[in-house]
């Protein structure tokens, strides 16, 4: 099964420094038959205007992968971590037993995200938190696993959680596959451009929630920048 999910049906908010779509119920947002998608638990596509963000704030068992779509992020947490991510590249934070952080766009241009929150498979663990660039190019016309807590992805950011996440850039034309294991679910959401997946065309922004599938075959109808979460 393969459900879109239009971009423009989705949740949201709009705080004038922030503009926020939820593909999942968050905040003031509710939709029972949008709780969750296996163990993802929220997918935010968020636009935060020049000189602002998130103010620090707590959070507490919940693995929470940012990926950066354009401009910037910069993180401070209360275990004393700070770091800029930039378009393209990825940052986690396991909360853990508990972490307070702020996010802030502090460049001159609006930053676009992706902000993923994953329940985890264990609750009370030290909270931590990493950053890591992955530079497009590697990434061309195949899925590269950027965040994930199964054992075969030693080398992407560690999660806790049953759960990777991958992208690709794909160019017109160019496919991309991606295996499912049997009883797993996937959400994709193109970054950017428009590609069909197994027959159904998705625009950047739209979610695509998969489940009961073997094998997802990828085609970019332009050029296109593609992140997947595989969950349990």
């Amino acid at each position: 099964m393969i459900e879109l999910r239009p971009y423009q049906e989705l949740g949201g908010a709009h705080h004038g420094w922030l503009n926020a779509r939820h593909h999942f119920s968050f905040a003031e947002y509710h939709d029972p038959k949008r709780m969750h998608w296996g163990h993802l638990r929220v997918w935010n596509d968020d636009i935060i205007a020049p000189h602002s963000g998130f103010p620090t704030h707590p959070h507490r068992d919940m693995e929470i992968i940012t990926y950066v779509r354009e401009g910037a992020i910069t993180h401070q947490d209360s275990l004393g971590n700070k770091g800029r991510t930039l378009a393209g590249d990825v940052q986690v934070m396991s909360a853990g037993t508990g972490i307070a952080h702020s996010e802030f766009n502090l460049e001159d241009q609006e930053t676009r995200l992706f902000q993923i929150w994953i329940l985890p498979d264990e609750k009370g663990l030290a909270p931590s938190w990493g950053t890591r660039p992955f530079p497009k190019g590697e990434r061309s016309g195949t899925f590269v696993t950027l965040a994930s807590g199964l054992a075969e992805d030693g080398d992407a950011l560690p999660i806790r959680a049953n759960a990777r996440l991958v992208a690709a850039t794909l160019k017109p034309g160019q496919t991309a596959d991606y295996a499912i294991a049997t009883g797993r679910k996937v959400y994709l959401v193109p970054a950017s451009g428009r590609v069909e997946i197994n027959g159904v065309t998705a625009n950047a922004g739209d979610g695509v929630a998969v489940q009961g599938e073997t094998l997802l075959r990828i085609t970019a109808e332009q050029e296109s920048e593609v992140v997947l979460v595989d969950v349990a």
